[in-house]
């Protein structure tokens, strides 16, 4: 009999299929294709930090008096990755979160970072996130994503932000995109190398280990409840079509661009 992490493996499989095999990849052809991808992928950049930390804040002890919480594994698991994701090293070695690594790949690059810093202050200001969008012109696509993931935060149910995050966030940035920023790379090499940097960085640590461990904590979460497995996979599929449909919406930007100079 196949476990609950076979079953939903199996189920989402076309899912993932469609997410590795992505139009957008080919169509990413030279550095101004990479600029449109950069700016609308900052949001997930941002996002995915939003669900690590409803996660920690959830699954460990931020509270004073500390008291312990949980499962030992699940602290290190999340713990771990919210130093990684906080406080990395750049290519220098100086110490960055990933947002901010990203923010800075998409200067390098020329990408227009002025919609993600307008919403990063909106925010700062008054924490409202329709607010946010609108002042930064979000496209659609990329608040669709942001919004889904928001609503599972705003659930309050850690093993739904748990499955999204070990199914639908960890594992979906295909090797391929490390062949086309190897080919961008050698017509600009001085325009992405931050960007292949945080790419291969990312790939490197949220390697088997963390995958791991983060399917133990979704397993922890709903131990032998049919209706929370239930409930993790459709959310875990709605956050795989999100996916697509953020892919769509970059891959939608640049074709039309591309029709407009010609």
């Amino acid at each position: 009999m196949n476990t609950p992490t076979e079953r939903i493996k199996q189920s989402i499989s076309p899912l993932i299929n469609n997410i590795v095999n992505h139009k957008l990849y080919s169509s990413i052809e030279d550095i101004e294709d990479m600029r449109v991808f950069m700016q609308y992928h900052v949001y997930a950049v941002w996002d995915f930090m939003s669900l690590l930390k409803i996660l920690q804040r959830n699954l460990t002890c931020v509270d004073v008096p500390w008291i312990p919480v949980g499962d030992a594994n699940t602290r290190y698991l999340i713990n771990e990755i919210v130093t990684g994701e906080e406080s990395d090293v750049d290519m220098n070695g100086v110490r960055k979160s990933h947002f901010e690594m990203y923010q800075e790949a998409m200067d390098q690059c020329g990408a227009d970072t002025s919609g993600i810093k307008t919403f990063i202050n909106s925010l700062k200001q008054n924490g409202n996130l329709e607010a946010a969008f609108a002042a930064a012109k979000t496209p659609a696509a990329a608040r669709e994503f942001v919004n889904f993931t928001f609503e599972i935060i705003n659930s309050n149910k850690a093993y739904l932000q748990s499955a999204i995050f070990t199914y639908g966030r960890e594992d979906l940035i295909p090797g391929m995109f490390v062949s086309i920023l190897n080919d961008i790379e050698r017509n600009f090499p001085d325009s992405v190398s931050q960007f292949k940097y945080y790419i291969e960085r990312h790939i490197e640590v949220d390697g088997d280990h963390h995958s791991n461990l983060a399917i133990e904590m979704t397993n922890n979460l709903c131990g032998s409840d049919d209706e929370k497995w239930v409930a993790a996979e459709q959310v875990i599929k709605t956050a795989l079509e999100k996916r697509i449909g953020l892919w769509d919406g970059v891959f939608n930007q640049i074709t039309s661009t591309k029709k407009l100079q010609y």
